[in-house]
């Protein structure tokens, strides 16, 4: 049974260990924020973060991340506050969102290594597709984050991030008891 650290928890899955981990996250973990696009590595709606490197995850089997810790768009922040996913909001570069977090995590991995990535670099780290073509704004949300993590700017006008669980359960029926 492969061990891992998913999100900063210790993960043992019972599945079979070749299963993509994209399925042990999904269909074991409940981490559904992680979107199975294309199952062979072209679309990157499936990335995560392994050891800080943005990779696909149907791509990757639940042996291969033995071991290691993995980081899905749950983790990247508890409450949505992650300058990237702030940038995002604030330049307007999310459409429909099934591409968004595979998006997020690609360019939170190219911050953590370089907080002011050239234009060449961005593109390169962010190979997704998005069907909505948000691509003009992700060179600027990218950046704008990059500003934000080098203390360079503050986000006045970002909403705030999160909502309780105990408010999304009486906006979303299916999450809990209407009052």
């Amino acid at each position: 049974m492969p061990r891992m650290t998913v999100n900063d928890h210790a993960v043992e899955f019972d599945m079979d260990p070749m299963t993509p981990l994209l399925w042990g996250l999904r269909d074991a973990a409940n981490l559904t924020g992680t979107k199975y696009g294309c199952g062979v590595g072209d679309c990157g709606a499936c990335m995560v973060m392994i050891d800080g490197e943005a990779l696909r995850s149907c791509l990757v089997s639940l042996a291969e991340c033995e071991g290691r810790s993995v980081t899905t768009i749950e983790g990247l922040s508890h409450d949505r506050s992650h300058p990237v996913q702030q940038a995002m909001v604030a330049e307007q570069a999310i459409q429909c969102g099934f591409c968004t977090p595979g998006i997020v995590i690609a360019a939170a991995a190219l911050l953590a290594r370089n907080a002011n990535p050239g234009e060449a670099e961005v593109k390169a780290a962010i190979p997704n597709l998005c069907r909505c073509g948000v691509y003009p704004r992700l060179l600027r949300t990218v950046q704008r984050a990059g500003r934000i993590m080098r203390r360079e700017e503050i986000l006045s006008a970002a909403p705030e991030p999160g909502i309780d669980i105990e408010d999304a359960a009486r906006t979303v029926p299916a999450l809990g008891n209407q009052p």
